[in-house]
């Protein structure tokens, strides 16, 4: 594989598309690239070496999910209790 130079187009994740697109690299460290310019929405961000970051879970709607899951399936349903559905008696209606 050739060396990157400023102005090659290379493939990268997006943050502001939440996608892997075409990207412009805009600087270089070390003969690689630190920062691209995103050809579609022209949004510049570090070079993220075509990686997603982590999806963020929300416990509280895991543990409605499985909540549910449990009411239709009960035989599939998790050993463990969600903390939602234990603190569920506490709520005033």
């Amino acid at each position: 594989m050739r060396e990157v130079r400023l102005g090659d187009v290379i493939d990268d994740y997006c943050v502001k598309c939440k996608r892997i697109m075409n990207h412009s690299v805009v600087s270089l460290v070390n003969s690689g690239p630190a920062k691209v310019r995103c050809r579609t929405c022209y949004n510049d961000h570090d070079y993220r070496h075509e990686q997603a970051p982590p999806p963020k879970v929300d416990s509280r709607k895991a543990a409605l999910f499985n909540e549910v899951l449990a009411k239709v399936q009960p035989e599939a349903a998790p050993a463990e209790e969600p903390e939602a559905s234990k603190s569920k008696g506490k709520r005033k209606k």
